[in-house]
């Protein structure tokens, strides 16, 4: 018998063995040979593809990794009459992830995360707040640390809008005693570090890329927010705390996308989104479907419908409006096709607030466990949050003229195709029932508290409004219906 190294010698002089086994076995041997070598080929070019790929996708895609938006009106650019607002790429803050959980830890870092999660009531909830230095997130915070709950506050402080108007929430916030992290909500190493800090009762995930028409040019800063965010914040809940929490977040109204039956109710379909916002929201709640159908994970959405009022965002029409309206500067009104004004249903931010506590109240416990067992059905919840009277945008910004003394100067146009849906409505049969939800606030009044916090904040003269002279300022690239 030839020895082994023969016969590969020999197959590959492509020597011709006597006997038929002989040339049977260098045969396989040959096919051996090339196929390992095949193999060897196959796995390098693989590799070099994926490189490849990898160093393509960072060079077309960056805002996916770091990628925010900057709207700035600071209260001396108001006063002076000649406020910016500036849609810009940034580096600001990776919107997947953050260096965040180096900066926090240690004994004092926990001390002070359980004193501000220790509720001050019997029987009071602790709740981690996500988006806290936010609007909404905001006045949640407030209404739950005034009635004795322990509140933990989380936000990345990201440019979309003015930065210095989340700080000044964020002051106010610890003036409260209510600690909020400079972090972001997709640092799971973080999210795992509070949830071993303090054991939440709860969580009110209202962390998100706002906004409908921004998601035109920047798509991947909804996708890592809105759903990467959401993502995150369950798995870390369903997954490491101990107990798991009842978890409450913010759907969007914006969800019944192209729906024309009114008042919208929780029963019509929304499987037509109207915009990538609308898109990431409908993901969203499916998403929250699984985990609570997998880990046992009790969630409530819940559907905000146009939320408005002191300490806003300036990215909403009736701020911004009031912005234009002061400076002189031309505003735009969407109308139809058919001619008819779009219309929104207003609701002002205390309304929204009772309905979020409303939620967290009698949000049923999670039934999972860290062994990844389920004590039994979870419940899953949504709900819509409106004021139920939809209200023409010129309607709107006929109060914003009556309350700041001065005309407004109006163009107006028909609706384009940017995500932007002709009119909302809501029905909140369910919210009343379930938790006494109750709406109770009109425009005129919500509009009233508003205007007279923008004229404290931004330290403007009411007097000299309607005597003021228009000057130039660059125009804000935002829906009149957002």
């Amino acid at each position: 018998m030839m020895p082994h190294s023969n016969v590969v010698d020999a197959a590959a002089k492509g020597v011709k063995l006597g006997g038929g086994g002989g040339a049977l076995m260098v045969r396989r041997v040959a096919s051996g040979k090339l196929l390992s070598a095949s193999s060897h080929l196959l796995f390098r070019a693989t590799i070099l593809a994926t490189l490849g790929l990898v160093c393509l996708f960072t060079v077309h895609y960056p805002s996916l990794l770091s990628h925010s938006f900057r709207l700035s009106s600071g209260a001396a650019a108001v006063a002076n009459g000649s406020s910016q607002r500036v849609a810009s790429r940034s580096s600001h803050r990776s919107l997947l992830g953050s260096s965040s959980s180096a900066k926090y830890g240690g004994a004092s870092w926990e001390r002070e995360v359980r004193r501000s999660a220790a509720p001050r009531r019997d029987g009071g909830l602790s709740v981690l707040v996500t988006g806290a230095a936010g609007f909404v997130g905001a006045h949640c915070s407030l209404a739950l640390r005034a009635r004795g709950d322990g509140v933990v506050g989380l936000d990345n402080f990201n440019s979309y809008y003015d930065p210095s108007l989340k700080r000044a929430r964020q002051r106010l916030l610890a003036s409260r005693g209510v600690v909020v992290l400079d972090a972001d909500i997709n640092d799971a190493a973080l999210l795992e570090r509070l949830f071993d800090a303090a054991r939440f009762t709860h969580v009110l995930h209202l962390a998100a890329q706002a906004g409908v028409r921004y998601a035109m040019r920047a798509p991947q800063t909804y996708v890592a927010s809105n759903v990467a965010g959401l993502v995150s914040v369950l798995e870390v809940a369903a997954k490491h705390a101990d107990p798991q929490p009842a978890i409450v977040w913010a759907s969007s109204s914006s969800v019944y996308g192209l729906n024309t039956d009114a008042p919208f109710s929780e029963e019509h379909r929304t499987d037509r989104p109207a915009s990538l916002y609308a898109a990431t929201k409908k993901a969203g709640e499916a998403i929250a479907h699984s985990y609570n159908h997998i880990y046992g994970l009790s969630i409530t959405g819940l559907r905000f419908f146009t939320v408005y009022g002191p300490w806003g965002r300036p990215d909403m029409a009736y701020f911004f409006f009031s912005f234009s309206i002061f400076s002189g500067e031309p505003i735009t009104l969407f109308r139809t096709a058919d001619g008819a004004d779009a219309r929104r249903d207003f609701t002002y931010i205390d309304d929204v607030v009772k309905g979020c506590l409303g939620a967290l109240d009698t949000a049923g416990k999670s039934t999972g466990t860290k062994s990844g067992k389920k004590r039994g059905p979870a419940p899953l919840r949504v709900y819509n949050l409106g004021n139920t009277s939809p209200v023409p945008v010129t309607r709107m910004v006929a109060i914003l003229e009556k309350l700041l003394g001065k005309k407004a100067n109006k163009r107006v146009v028909t609706m384009p195709s940017n995500g932007d849906v002709p009119f909302t409505h809501a029905n909140v049969s369910h919210a009343t029932h379930d938790f006494g939800y109750r709406p109770t606030t009109s425009l005129d009044a919500g509009l009233r508290h508003f205007v007279d916090w923008f004229v404290h904040y931004y330290k403007l003269d009411p007097a000299k409004i309607a005597m003021g002279k228009p000057t130039k300022r660059k125009s804000m690239d935002m829906s009149a219906t957002s």
